[in-house]
């Protein structure tokens, strides 16, 4: 009975380590599951922001940093803008919206500029004055006069007349080979700058 006993003993010890081992691995699966999970949802997030962030800068909106003086004192050189990809596609462009375009002497490079004059419209600039279709061109936002004398220039259909608003220290339609900007090259309206202060931008010439 004693052999039989330590016997029985050794048994019982046996089945508890064995128990104990088996409680133990399924304690620890649990967990290496949940690790594993984490990790998986945080890799998907980011992904799903990597995608949604190109998906909105692609077809939603235009972010640029603006390099230049050309347009101050509106924007300022360092100043980062926001534009609208989708505006476009509901209005027809005017006079006086501020845009982000393809440069048409080198498509590679975003500017930035103001809409002087849309189809049909007849542009002259002598006086330190712009003349719009004979009449003197209300500009509240220029802190300089205009200097020279430039055009006429008639825009064509389906173009626009560019200016930048810091007017005798910018590249614009005066200068460019290809006068006018094509409507197929306007990337969106410039909607609002956040850098160096918050500002929407405002429709002013008229």
């Amino acid at each position: 009975m004693t052999d039989n006993g330590q016997a029985e003993k050794e048994i019982q010890e046996k089945l508890k380590k064995e128990k104990k081992k088996r409680a133990e691995k399924a304690a620890t699966r649990p967990e290496k599951t949940s690790v594993a999970k984490e990790v998986f949802d945080w890799v998907l997030v980011i992904v799903l922001a990597i995608v949604i962030s190109f998906a909105i800068n692609t077809f939603v909106i235009v972010n640029a940093t603006v390099p230049t003086s050309s347009m101050e004192s509106t924007i300022m050189a360092g100043d980062r803008v926001i534009g609208s990809r989708l505006y476009y596609l509901r209005h027809e462009p005017q006079r006086g919206d501020i845009i982000m375009f393809d440069y048409p002497d080198d498509p590679s490079i975003l500017y930035i500029k103001r809409i002087i004059g849309v189809p049909g419209d007849q542009i002259v600039i002598h006086d330190g004055v712009v003349f719009l279709n004979g009449e003197e061109l209300s500009e509240p936002y220029l802190n300089t006069t205009t200097e020279g004398i430039w055009g006429p220039y008639e825009v064509p259909e389906g173009h626009y007349f560019m200016l930048g608003d810091n007017r005798n220290d910018s590249a614009d339609s005066r200068y460019w080979r290809n006068t006018y900007l094509s409507r197929d090259g306007i990337v969106g309206k410039a909607v609002f700058k956040y850098w160096k202060g918050f500002e929407r931008f405002n429709q002013e010439t008229k």
